[in-house]
């Protein structure tokens, strides 16, 4: 009998299948059938700071400066009482452990969300950051610090758990992530997923690029995660282009400790959780696995007979010309 238990950010899941933040976690309708479908955890749709500040700047133009700061404490206590009471909800409604999500990018404004999403019962905090590097004058440093800066405000302002959903786009992305497990976190998800711009040039307007990920774009997460969850004291969770209980297979052989899925139950429907666990069950089965940890990492880099697999990024160096013509 498979038993697919598993540890997360020091919380026991029954399952390594998280529902990732997404449109499907934000109202508890969802959530319930998220949980009856199976899954192992809920990442709850992310607040996020830079919508709250632009809600504010929108309604303070032309208004007295008194009015500002009292419509600027109104909007961001508003939108922080619901968020705060859908995490009350879900806990108790549901027993699935819940994972509240900070989307930031400063950090000074949004110090308080992070208390009151504590008091509101949340399992876990999941902050995902990113920094579009849009001004010349700052260097790639100078981004970084203001992560490390978030990340360190962040985990004194909680006693709970806090991962960091982060980007590839960094100069040196294992040196970034070796410094960030220098901090009180306790995990890392692999990767972020960002809105995409595209172009109509019917209509000749801006437009939405694709929404939903692809299950080839597995491979930047495995990759990373297999390179590092040897390396790096905290846990991995794998993010984007997790489709099926396949791709789950091959994050947990490269070393995560959960994969987290959105994509595939737009595509699927929520119930899909349960054809990702059979798939799961199936394959421990075929393997003579029982448990989780019979096989978690068992392919990272450490545990393969060419390390190097993992680190080779051109085609040409392993097939011939005239195989990729």
């Amino acid at each position: 009998m498979q038993n697919l238990k598993t540890q997360y950010l020091g919380l026991e899941l029954k399952n390594p299948i998280i529902v990732g933040s997404s449109g499907l976690t934000d109202n508890i309708q969802d959530i319930k059938k998220i949980e009856k479908a199976g899954a192992g955890a809920v990442v709850l749709k992310s607040i996020f700071e830079e919508q709250i500040k632009k809600e504010i700047n929108s309604l303070q133009k032309g208004t007295h400066p008194e009015e500002k700061a009292y419509l600027s404490g109104y909007i961001e206590e508003h939108d922080l009482e619901e968020y705060s009471g859908l995490i009350n909800n879900a806990k108790q409604k549901t027993d699935l452990p819940i994972i509240a999500s900070i989307n930031c990018n400063t950090a000074t404004e949004w110090t308080h969300f992070i208390e009151k999403i504590d008091r509101a019962g949340a399992d876990a905090i999941e902050l995902n950051i990113f920094i579009m590097p849009l001004d010349k004058n700052k260097t790639s440093s100078q981004i970084e610090a203001r992560i490390f800066e978030i990340v360190k405000k962040a985990t004194s302002h909680t006693d709970k758990p806090v991962s960091l959903k982060i980007s590839y786009h960094f100069s040196s992305l294992s040196n970034v992530i070796y410094k960030l497990s220098q901090y009180d976190i306790s995990g890392l998800v692999l990767f972020n997923r960002f809105y995409t711009p595209d172009i109509d040039i019917e209509n000749l307007e801006m437009c939405s690029g694709n929404t939903l990920s692809k299950p080839f774009q597995i491979f930047q997460s495995l990759r990373w995660i297999g390179m590092l969850s040897n390396r790096i004291e905290c846990d991995f969770a794998a993010s984007t282009g997790v489709h099926d209980g396949e791709g789950a297979v091959k994050c947990l052989l490269a070393g995560a400790n959960v994969v987290q899925v959105v994509s595939t139950l737009y595509q699927n429907g929520i119930n899909y959780i349960e054809n990702i666990l059979e798939d799961l069950k199936i394959w421990m089965h075929k393997k003579n696995y029982t448990y989780i940890s019979d096989f978690q990492g068992k392919l990272n880099q450490s545990h393969i007979d060419d390390p190097e697999l993992y680190e080779r990024s051109q085609f040409l160096k392993y097939f011939a010309e005239e195989d990729i013509e």
